[in-house]
């Protein structure tokens, strides 16, 4: 059965992983707050691997939790923090989101055979170094913009923001499709089946709980706006690439 579940070093971490979810959601239903939420979601799970995966959950969650802290509310939870029983699902699902997607790091830290570094591992740590550095630039480029007064009301569209309509999440797909093909390097048949997890990643960005709630809410504010419409028209909703402009 896939190899037990893959050892029980994963099975552990899964269920690591729920347990700080739910001591999560107590106190953040106790407090009914959700500016912690993104804050601890990965770095407190787990050689190079971990620390490119501890990277990116130190520059996202503090990212997150100082723009929260910031705008004072993050408009996902406004129906959601003072329901108990919904807050629950949300940390739940969240546990979910980050066992499969560190799936492949965590076969990898539980691996005993040592293989020798080769072209999957420094494409792979590429691809994520790529990745890394389009979703800090865009984020940077959004934060500026928007603490800029003379924007206020306005949609960022330069940058990195004029080749992708959501560059941070292509930043994000790019990082985790580089992990699984580093660590794929030791993996045994059964096992590709972790990539799932950059699967997932996209899947979620692209159909349930990033691309589709942005852009829903952008043509709400601008969809009237010309310049807007010309800026949808032209600009790749993910894949910075002509062919991909509706994907």
């Amino acid at each position: 059965m896939l190899d037990m579940i893959m050892g029980s070093a994963v099975a552990k971490c899964a269920v690591t992983d729920l347990a700080i979810q739910w001591v999560g959601w107590a106190l953040a239903s106790a407090l009914k707050t959700e500016k912690f939420y993104d804050l601890i979601n990965f770095v407190v799970l787990q050689n190079v691997q971990t620390g490119l995966v501890t990277a990116w959950g130190l520059r996202l969650g503090t990212f997150l939790f100082l723009r929260i802290l910031k705008e004072g509310q993050d408009r996902r939870f406004d129906n959601v923090r003072d329901s108990p029983g919904t807050f629950f699902v949300y940390w739940t699902m969240q546990a979910l989101w980050v066992f499969i997607t560190l799936l492949p790091t965590l076969i990898l830290n539980s691996e005993r055979r040592d293989e020798p570094l080769g072209p999957r591992d420094y494409i792979g740590w590429g691809i994520w170094g790529l990745g890394f550095a389009t979703e800090a630039l865009a984020d940077w480029q959004k934060w500026n913009f928007r603490s800029d007064p003379d924007n206020a009301g306005k949609c960022i569209h330069h940058g990195l923001w004029a080749y992708s309509r959501h560059p941070n999440y292509l930043g994000e797909i790019l990082q985790w499709s580089g992990l699984f093909l580093s660590a794929s390097s030791v993996m045994p048949g059964p096992q590709y089946l972790t990539v799932v997890s950059p699967l997932f990643v996209w899947f979620l960005l692209r159909h349930v709980s990033g691309i589709p709630i942005l852009e829903k809410q952008t043509m709400k504010k601008w969809g009237s706006d010309p310049a807007f419409q010309n800026y949808i028209k032209n600009t790749p909703l993910l894949w910075p690439f002509p062919k991909f402009k509706g994907e």
